[in-house]
C-alpha cells in the first residue's frame, strides 16, 4: 500500500466517522422531539439532515476516486466497497431519524400522555448499536460485529413490546387513536435503524473476513 493511498484511507475513515457521528446525534435529536414535544427540535433534524445527504454524496465520490486511481485488491478493496454500502446505510439512517422528528411534530400538536413501552430503552439499544457498528468498521473487528447482529434481536422484541401495549391503548382510548399510531411510527422507524446499524455489521465481517453473512439468520 502505497503512503498516498494508505492517507486516502484514513481520510475515508475520518469522514465516515464524522458521518456517523452526524446521524447519532441526529438521531438523538430526533428522539428528543419526541419525548419533549418539541416542534422546533423536530424541524431543526430536517435541516439537519441536508448536510447528511451532501457529505453521504461526498463520500460516496470518494470511494469511487479511490477505486478508480489505487484499483486496490484483497481486504482494501472490500474495505472501499463496505465502505461505500455503509455509507448508504448511514444516510438511510437519517432518513429514518427525519421519519421520527415527523411523528415528533404530530405529537408536538397532541396532548401530552405517557408513552406505554419501553422508549428510552429501546432508542438506547438502537443508538448504541449505530455506534458500535461504525466503530466495528474503524477497529475492524468482526467479532464486536457478531455481537451487533445479534442485539437486533433485542430491538425486535422492544417493537413486539410496543406494538402490544399500543394496540391495547388503542382499544381502550380510541379517541388517542393519533397519538398511539404517531408512537408506532416511531418504534417502527427505531427497528429499521437496527437493521441498518446490523447491515454495517454484517459488511464489516465481510471486509475483514471476506465472509458473506446474509441471509444466514442466526448464524453469531
Amino acid at each position: 500500500m502505497t503512503r498516498h493511498f494508505q492517507h486516502e484511507i484514513e481520510k475515508l475513515k475520518k469522514k465516515i466517522l464524522h458521518l456517523s457521528a452526524t446521524v447519532e446525534d441526529n438521531l438523538r435529536l430526533a428522539a428528543k422531539s419526541v419525548s419533549e414535544r418539541d416542534l422546533k427540535l423536530a424541524e431543526r433534524v430536517v435541516e439537519v439532515d441536508q448536510d447528511i445527504d451532501m457529505f453521504e454524496v461526498e463520500v460516496e465520490e470518494d470511494c469511487l476516486k479511490i477505486l478508480a486511481l489505487h484499483q486496490p485488491v484483497a481486504i482494501d478493496l472490500r474495505f472501499v466497497v463496505a465502505a461505500l454500502k455503509i455509507n448508504n446505510d448511514l444516510e438511510r439512517i437519517g432518513d429514518l431519524a427525519v421519519n421520527i422528528a415527523k411523528r415528533g411534530k404530530i405529537l408536538a400538536g397532541l396532548p401530552s400522555e405517557k408513552v406505554p413501552f419501553n422508549f428510552s430503552g429501546m432508542l438506547s439499544v438502537t443508538i448504541d448499536m449505530v455506534k458500535r457498528s461504525t466503530d466495528s468498521l474503524i477497529d475492524m473487528d468482526p467479532q464486536s460485529a457478531r455481537d451487533i447482529c445479534a442485539t437486533d434481536d433485542s430491538v425486535d422484541d422492544h417493537l413486539k413490546d410496543a406494538y402490544q401495549k399500543l394496540q391495547a391503548e388503542m382499544e381502550a382510548h380510541p379517541e388517542m387513536i393519533k397519538y398511539y399510531v404517531a408512537l408506532l411510527g416511531v418504534a417502527r422507524n427505531l427497528e429499521r435503524i437496527a437493521d441498518h446499524a446490523t447491515n454495517i455489521a454484517e459488511d464489516v465481517i465481510y471486509m475483514v473476513e471476506g465472509e458473506i453473512v446474509r441471509h444466514r439468520g442466526n448464524f453469531y
